[in-house]
């Protein structure tokens, strides 16, 4: 544990207590619904804390961080279905995929100044998704890849598996974010002009962090593909993209931990909006409107840090 000796110890035993918690939730409750919905959810904490790592931490926001999610998805979906390659081979090429592209479009993109490193981003996603329909005869068009096969066939064992790698990459990301390298990151973030004029290479430092939050971007499309045993060019659609940003926000922005729970949260009350029908949509909508406006620093990291703060001498 000593090359982790940067983590705050009460942070690593009370995420701990949450993976158990979430790991048992379902052998409480009958059925595979709850099973279903935490397997999606844990998987948006995947996307949602690769994207904090980078842009929140940066402050350079991706506006297009579905195309990293689904360029993971359809190369699981292409070696499994196309190649005949086992499954779990998907994994580590989804990551390498992901992070061809990140560093493919990284190198042009993070040199740009103000919102159009966003827009680069935001307009890549939106390319790669027509993309998959003019070449609709290797991709499958807008019904996408079908019969891709499961990783692990018991539903519940497969979400404890996913379970496992949200606290893996939690684990890690949040080492590396109070790491020499998280605090270069917050620096860019705050003084960029600064950072050049100290002769820190920003550049560098930048591309790799994209290249690194896109591997489990990557990692995450894979898994999503392999739940669903399908993948489709929705996945690079802006709503994605513009969900997992709104996750990390909820949960506090540049956290790590916060944007799991981001994650958690909004998809759990989703799913529990469904009782109001056709007047969901609007009331998931308020509620957002309402945390974003009166709680700028999300939900998840404020609360706690208020509990942190109580085991402390005052």
């Amino acid at each position: 544990m000593k090359a982790f000796k940067g983590l705050d110890t009460l942070s690593s035993i009370g995420g701990l207590v949450a993976l158990l918690l979430l790991g048992l939730l379902p052998t409480l409750f009958t059925g595979t619904y709850l099973v279903g919905v935490l397997t999606v959810a844990a998987i948006y904490g995947i996307w949602a804390v690769s994207w904090d790592f980078m842009s929140g931490l940066t402050g350079r926001e991706n506006f297009g961080h579905s195309l990293f999610i689904g360029v993971g998805a359809y190369a699981a979906g292409f070696l499994n279905v196309h190649f005949g390659l086992g499954p779990w081979w998907s994994l580590p090429a989804s990551m390498l995929v992901a992070m061809v592209f990140a560093v493919v479009l990284g190198f042009p993109t993070l040199r740009l100044k103000g919102p159009y490193f966003a827009l680069a981003m935001l307009s890549s996603a939106v390319i790669m998704q027509r993309l998959m329909l003019i070449f609709w005869e290797y991709t499958g068009g807008e019904e996408g890849i079908h019969d891709i096969t499961p990783l692990i066939v018991n539903p519940l064992h497969y979400y404890w598996f996913v379970l496992a790698v949200l606290g893996c990459i939690t684990l890690l990301l949040s080492w590396m974010a109070r790491s020499r390298w998280g605090l270069i990151l917050r620096a860019i973030r705050g003084d960029e002009a600064t950072c050049l004029a100290a002769g820190l290479p920003i550049t560098t430092y930048k591309i790799v962090s994209l290249v690194i939050s896109a591997a489990f971007a990557g990692l995450g499309g894979a898994l999503y593909a392999h739940y669903q045993l399908q993948v489709s060019p929705q996945l690079f659609a802006v709503v994605t993209s513009i969900t997992i940003i709104t996750m990390v926000y909820v949960g506090g922005m540049g956290t790590i931990f916060g944007a799991v729970g981001g994650a958690l949260l909004l998809t759990v009350m989703t799913e529990g909006l469904r009782n109001f029908g056709e007047w969901r949509l609007m009331v998931y909508s308020l509620l957002l409107i309402f945390i974003l406006f009166f709680l700028p620093n999300g939900i998840i990291a404020p609360i706690w840090q208020k509990i942190r703060n109580l085991g402390r001498p005052s």
